[in-house]
């Protein structure tokens, strides 16, 4: 039988949108033994400006319920949200510091994180958004000093949508949007299943994949002081 992972080397609390089904089962994968993950959830199931917005209105109250596991860290777990702009992120940030007494990180700072550890400045960005949510997500990377050489959404508007994106079509559109200049490729969003192929498309585009998944993992362990090389999900998370 399995030991039951109660999290005695480190506690990650997460505040997810409602709809996302990919983050917990992706974590679980990634996390190494010892390293637990306690969710909370806020009403997201879509992407219009209003639902994004809505989202953070009441992080406070997530902070604190999952504060109470007793969290070593808490991740504010959307990418669209966190990206949206770098004023409402350090908002979110404070927020969740003051309500729940925790250190704090967000997707957003997680991504920009990974693609310095990994010496990319010129990316290509894909995701399942719709136009608004990409322009403000390459927005917010350039802000942080990125090259945005490559970007293509697949116009999904809700997580059922995202979710049922397969692995197979994710390879198939990073490799029609492959180009040699960039240094690194980003498979935006929480909830799609890009991370299931992330090694697989590193072998077939030659340069380092990021997923959002894989990026808030290995930041969160990192911060935690966890330096397990964790294989299967690509360079980040085996090597760095």
């Amino acid at each position: 039988m399995s030991a039951i992972n109660y999290g005695l080397r480190g506690r990650l609390g997460l505040i997810m949108p409602s709809g996302n089904q990919a983050a917990e089962p992706q974590f679980q994968a990634m996390l190494p033994a010892g390293v637990s993950m306690h969710a909370t959830r806020l009403k997201l199931t879509g992407s219009a400006e209003a639902e994004l917005l809505a989202f953070a209105e009441r992080v406070e109250e997530a902070a604190e319920l999952v504060a109470d596991s007793q969290v070593d860290l808490v991740l504010f777990h959307c990418t669209a949200v966190s990206t949206y702009s770098t004023e409402l992120e350090a908002s979110i940030l404070q927020r969740i510091r003051s309500a729940s007494g925790r250190p704090a990180t967000a997707t957003s700072e997680a991504i920009a994180t990974a693609l310095r550890t990994l010496g990319a400045r010129r990316i290509v960005m894909l995701s399942p958004y719709i136009d608004a949510v990409n322009q403000r997500e390459e927005a917010y990377f350039r802000a942080a000093g990125f090259e945005i050489v490559g970007s293509a959404g697949l116009a999904k508007t809700d997580a059922n949508a995202m979710m049922a994106v397969t692995p197979e079509e994710w390879i198939a559109m990073a490799l029609a949007h492959r180009d040699d200049r960039a240094d690194a490729y980003l498979l935006s969003c929480t909830t799609v299943r890009s991370t299931d192929v992330a090694d697989r498309l590193e072998g077939l585009l030659g340069r380092p994949v990021v997923t959002s998944n894989t990026a808030a993992a290995w930041h969160c362990l990192r911060t935690l002081g966890v330096k397990d090389s964790v294989p299967g999900f690509g360079r980040l998370l085996r090597d760095h």
